[in-house]
């Protein structure tokens, strides 16, 4: 029995650092600063879509026990490589460099001066080694930095909200749930967990955990993946209070960049709540959570590449190297850019997944191929004007997509998605009913 509480504790912190890394602590405080009197209904959308679903794809990956090409291989096996492929690719070029860009402006710049390319560089040079010894992951993580991480981020939430004067600023949003549906998308959680959930599985099986059949291991990915997602609920609920509640007594200067904004306000919150060793503290925070998720990355795209190409130790080395590579190159961007650069990836990619994620915890009579194809061509179809508004809009597109609900905030692929797959299910069922 205790053997089974420490292996359910290590994955659990494992899997929450895997998950929680730039975007997942700078964004809940300016979220809640911003939302002011309506935090918690931000905190309700930001949910659905940085933890809810995210959680419900680590069930979909306790179901299947395989890599990434079985969410998508019902919709066909050819579409299901492009969807790894590009799953993958964006993995590595966005929130990969995007986590060595934070620790870089937040923690590293502030206190040693460096340049991005001498950060980024040693920075990856530490990911490769840690995913080259991809067997001790679960462990140097779930038992090492993932407390560390968690103790210092309740310390933070504890001690700011209880100095807090509890006194809100201006809401900023008309839409507060839809606002934070939407900068959950931000957090790249749902992506992380298609990613992720395969480099648990694979570790599992790495490591010498007495985890070996199928149903254990169910049983521990699932209960790791409420214990990681009540964690980050706990975190996020946390840090969107702390920044709605210091909203009055925080001025944010919107001249600054958004990325240094919500580390502004993060810092400031720290200094207030922990004194000048708050900023000491929020530096290593930030480096941590960044460094833990990058290693999920980098590792679970080595992983698949390697399975894809005979199980080759050399293309998961190689890939490994690629990765944070690339990840030195685009980690000269700052931040923000990067933030920017990866908004109409999102609005296409983001909700393919949350649809293959949501298909693969169904029973396989409702998730039949044929209603996996349907859709994920109707979310595809429909998430395509979206990318197209915010790239260029123009007066054609607006009035098409005014027809449809809920498009003017960015989700005009979920109710046609929602029918689809009630149409379709319907008619697939009839034949039986007669």
């Amino acid at each position: 029995m205790n053997i089974q509480r420490k292996e359910l504790l290590v994955t659990s912190f494992a899997l929450f650092s895997l998950f929680f890394g730039a975007g997942n602590l700078l964004l809940p405080p300016m979220l809640g600063y911003n939302s002011g009197e309506n935090w918690l209904w931000v905190a309700v959308g930001f949910m659905i879509t940085a933890v809810v679903i995210p959680i419900i794809g680590i069930l979909a990956h306790a179901r299947l026990q395989g890599t990434l090409f079985d969410f998508g291989k019902k919709v066909s096996p050819t579409f299901s490589l492009i969807y790894c492929i590009l799953i993958y690719v964006i993995a590595v070029a966005i929130p990969s460099p995007r986590t060595a860009a934070a620790t870089h402006e937040i923690a590293i710049h502030p206190a040693f001066g460096t340049s991005p390319l001498l950060t980024s560089s040693i920075y990856f040079a530490l990911v490769l080694v840690f995913v080259l010894n991809r067997s001790k992951i679960l462990n140097l993580i779930g038992k090492f930095l993932t407390p560390f991480i968690v103790i210092m981020l309740l310390a933070v939430i504890a001690i700011g909200l209880f100095y807090s004067e509890f006194s809100t600023g201006s809401p900023q949003f008309n839409t507060p749930l839809v606002s934070g549906i939407l900068e959950g998308y931000q957090t790249f959680d749902a992506i992380g967990a298609v990613v992720v959930g395969a480099v648990i599985i694979i570790s599992l099986n790495f490591d010498n955990m007495e985890v070996s059949r199928f149903e254990s291991k169910r049983k521990l990915i699932r209960n790791s993946g409420f214990i990681a997602g009540l964690g980050l609920f706990v975190i996020y609920a946390g840090l969107i209070a702390v920044g709605a509640y210091y909203g009055s007594e925080i001025s944010v200067d919107k001249a600054l960049s958004n990325d240094m904004q919500r580390a502004n306000l993060l810092r400031d919150i720290s200094i207030k709540s922990l004194g000048e060793f708050g900023n000491t503290v929020l530096s290593v925070l930030i480096s941590l959570a960044c460094f833990t998720t990058a290693v999920g990355i980098i590792a679970g795209t080595a992983d698949y590449f390697k399975g894809l190409l005979n199980n080759s130790q050399t293309v998961f080395v190689v890939t490994a190297i690629i990765g944070c590579v690339l990840g030195v190159i685009v980690g000269q961007l700052d931040f923000n850019s990067i933030v920017v650069v990866a908004i109409p990836v999102l609005l296409l990619v983001y909700p393919i997944t949350i649809m293959l994620i949501l298909l693969n915890v169904l029973p396989e009579r409702l998730a039949t191929p044929l209603v996996f194809r349907a859709v994920i061509i109707v979310t595809l179809v429909f998430s395509i004007p979206d990318v197209i508004g915010f790239l260029s809009p123009f007066e054609g597109l607006q009035k098409l997509t005014g027809y449809i609900p809920l498009a003017k905030h960015s989700l005009g692929w979920v109710l046609p998605s929602v029918v689809t797959f009630g149409i379709v299910s319907m008619v697939k069922s009839k034949p039986k009913d007669a």
